[in-house]
């Protein structure tokens, strides 16, 4: 049975980890380029296999995995490192990648300098259809209105908090002055910790926002990586 891992990378993360696949002897598969309809941004997929494990795994139980490295949220103008310096074999991915998506592959061992393909069209899958172009604008639509309501409420939380802490303010001035600056004090103290806890909801609502504009596979995939991210920070705090 063939199952497939998945590890999110950045840009300047991916030829330390394309590394380390050489390194324990993985074998470089293929490569794929997708364009998001959302937001127009680009995903690069680099799919690996470890042949001495997957050998290894087989004979013990009939199942194997295939290793992929994903970057996302790539701009058309970005460069990205060929990872060809490792594995010559991705230069027909890499130079397909650039014909037809336009992206900037720097450092390629093998460059046929935008002639890998003879296309009609410049660039062929950046250009999108109708459809798509309906169902990224409906996408940011929806996007823009939840930020619009997160925002609202988060303004809304301000404010009551503000006045709340006025009313301390004014409560603790009809008290003597040295009785009444311990409770303004607190009270300013209530009003910043509402503030930021409307800043940290106003920022939840909108990545909510985002991850609901997704595809749902790769929403799962942020969420994930999110969750580890809070989990090592709560470890650091622990620490």
């Amino acid at each position: 049975m063939q199952k497939a891992i998945y590890t999110t990378v950045g840009i300047d993360e991916l030829l330390s980890h394309v590394q380390a696949l050489k390194g324990v002897g993985a074998r470089f598969v293929q490569m794929h380029a997708e364009r998001c309809v959302d937001d127009g941004s680009y995903r690069l997929v680099y799919t690996f296999i470890d042949v001495r494990a997957a050998q290894e795994h087989i004979a013990q139980d009939g199942s194997y995995a295939i290793e992929n490295l994903v970057v996302e949220g790539i701009d058309q103008y970005q460069e990205i490192p060929s990872i060809s310096s490792y594995y010559p074999a991705v230069f027909p991915f890499e130079n397909e990648t650039h014909d037809l998506f336009g992206l900037a592959i720097t450092d390629m061992q093998i460059d046929f300098k935008g002639f890998f393909y003879q296309v009609s069209t410049a660039e062929p899958m950046s250009v999108i259809t109708p459809e798509v172009k309906a169902a990224r604008e409906k996408a940011m639509k929806v996007r823009a209105a939840a930020e619009a309501k997160a925002r609202k409420a988060a303004a809304e939380k301000a404010v009551a908090a503000a006045a709340a802490a006025g009313e301390g303010a004014a409560g603790a001035g009809d008290a003597a002055s040295a009785a009444a600056a311990q409770p303004a004090a607190a009270a300013g103290s209530d009003a910043q910790h509402d503030e930021a806890a409307a800043k940290a909801a106003l920022k939840a609502a909108e990545m909510e926002a985002k991850l609901a504009a997704m595809d749902p596979e790769k929403a799962a995939k942020v969420r994930a990586a999110l969750a580890a991210k809070a989990a090592r920070d709560k470890q650091k705090k622990e620490a």
